[in-house]
């Protein structure tokens, strides 16, 4: 049977479990087509590219016709429930545990940022102002859904456990990092987490997130499903349509969770797209489920993520999630965002709109929150990573023919035969090379 009957079977079994529309009669199926038709005096138009009414009068649908997408919010700034009914009811445990992992994330950030500054790491990306979307996201899954990362989203990581000297080997590219030194500073992944380590192009992710959530749809019984994080810029990439349009026509449980900070390193929102940002695209441009969130309010993030889920596992399709927040930092230690918006600006997300004193003024309300045993907790946490720096700095890097390796599971005729050269080069002027930095 040709691939092409077997689509369309697979439709058809598909179409069969779907609420049909008001005028649509039958099912798709190979043995009976649908009978396509223009009649006018239809109800709607039964063409094989859309289902709409028929109109006699010539209107262009402009965006201001449509109403912006609301913003789903638990949390004001102050830290008030805005409706009881939406709050989590969450323990003291895990609302401790969500506040210090995010404190911990802030700290390790700051001294990362700076020991880059210092020259001791060649490079940095700080997750300022976005801890909430991490966090909240991270404690709605379960450890069995696949992560696939941009760049941005360490606190994910944070909160399944990955550990401060994991962070920072990776980040010196040292013997102990997972990724044997062959990625840039934070490019973490871990197997053992279920986080596929990240790549440096933009979008690469997102189909591939993609095609794991249709693989995990194949299997019996399953139960776990794929997160894809990326952000708005990123949303511009032509590997999103992809993404987007495969996970929709497929039906793929996955959560496409896009950051939208606000800025594309340099690149605001506003010059990145003109649409009712990415939340916008979902029901009427792919047809996807699609919530936004306040991305500064951890329980919105937490509720919302925790619903997205579970939709996706039920129905076997994506979601569209989008988590408005303000990207706090600099894109990275190679930008300098004060050319482009005000130090005032910036100071007000820092602050009251900060996603860590939302959480705290929570704590408080609740009698939660001890002054002095946070200032303690970022203390042991300082302590912890300005320590471990010492040590990973110190830590020989990976055998420098370990760059051969990884990629295949037997290692092409090719590849032997590089390795083998660049064997003899070393050994002929071992001199010129820093060999005792290395593993041996």
């Amino acid at each position: 049977m040709s691939f092409l009957r077997k689509s369309v079977q697979l439709l058809g079994a598909v179409g069969r479990h779907q609420q049909p529309l008001k005028a649509i009669r039958g099912a798709i199926s190979a043995a009976a087509p649908r009978a396509y038709s223009s009649d006018a005096s239809s109800e709607y138009a039964n063409f094989p590219g859309a289902k709409a009414p028929f109109v006699s009068k010539l209107k262009f649908n402009m965006p201001e016709d449509y109403a912006p997408i609301p913003i789903y919010r638990v949390m004001d700034r102050d830290g008030f429930i805005a409706d009881e009914s939406q709050d989590p009811q969450l323990g003291r445990e895990v609302v401790e545990k969500m506040f210090r992992d995010m404190v911990l994330l802030n700290t390790m950030d700051k001294i990362l940022y700076e020991s880059q500054r210092q020259g001791r790491i060649s490079f940095y990306m700080t997750n300022f102002g976005e801890e909430a979307s991490h966090i909240g996201s991270a404690a709605a899954l379960e450890m069995r859904d696949l992560i696939y990362a941009q760049y941005r989203e360490a606190g994910v990581l944070v909160w399944r456990g990955f550990r401060i000297d994991q962070f920072i080997d990776q980040c010196f590219g040292n013997q102990d990092d997972l990724g044997r030194g062959k990625q840039m500073p934070v490019h973490y992944g871990s197997r053992e987490l279920n986080f596929v380590t990240i790549s440096s192009p933009l979008s690469t992710q997102m189909p591939q997130a993609v095609g794991a959530a249709y693989a995990m749809k194949l299997r019996p019984n399953n139960d776990a499903c794929v997160v894809c994080y990326f952000g708005e810029g990123a949303a511009s990439e032509g590997d999103a349509h992809a993404a987007f349009n495969f996970a929709a026509t497929l039906g793929c449980p996955v959560i496409l969770f896009c950051r939208n900070n606000g800025f594309a390193i340099s690149t605001p929102s506003h010059e990145q797209y003109k649409g009712d940002g990415i939340a916008g695209r979902g029901p009427m441009g792919y047809g996807i489920a699609t919530i936004r969130v306040d991305g500064t309010d951890v329980f919105a993030v937490y509720n919302a993520v925790k619903a997205a889920r579970e939709y996706v596992l039920k129905e076997n399709k994506p979601v569209v999630f989008e988590a408005l927040a303000y990207r706090v930092s600099h894109h990275s230690t190679s930008d300098d965002s004060t050319a482009y918006r005000s130090a005032e600006e910036i100071e007000v997300w820092n602050s009251v709109e900060h996603p860590i004193s939302k959480l705290k003024r929570y704590m408080v309300h609740k009698g939660w929150f001890n002054e002095e045993e946070e200032s303690a907790f970022i203390k042991d946490v300082r302590k912890k990573v300005l320590k471990q720096i010492a040590v990973s700095e110190k830590k020989p890097k990976p055998n420098w023919s370990e760059m051969f390796e990884g990629v295949y599971a037997e290692m092409p005729q090719h590849l032997v035969e590089q390795q083998k050269e660049l064997q003899r080069h070393v050994e002929a002027h071992k001199e010129f090379y820093p060999l005792k930095n290395f593993k041996q």
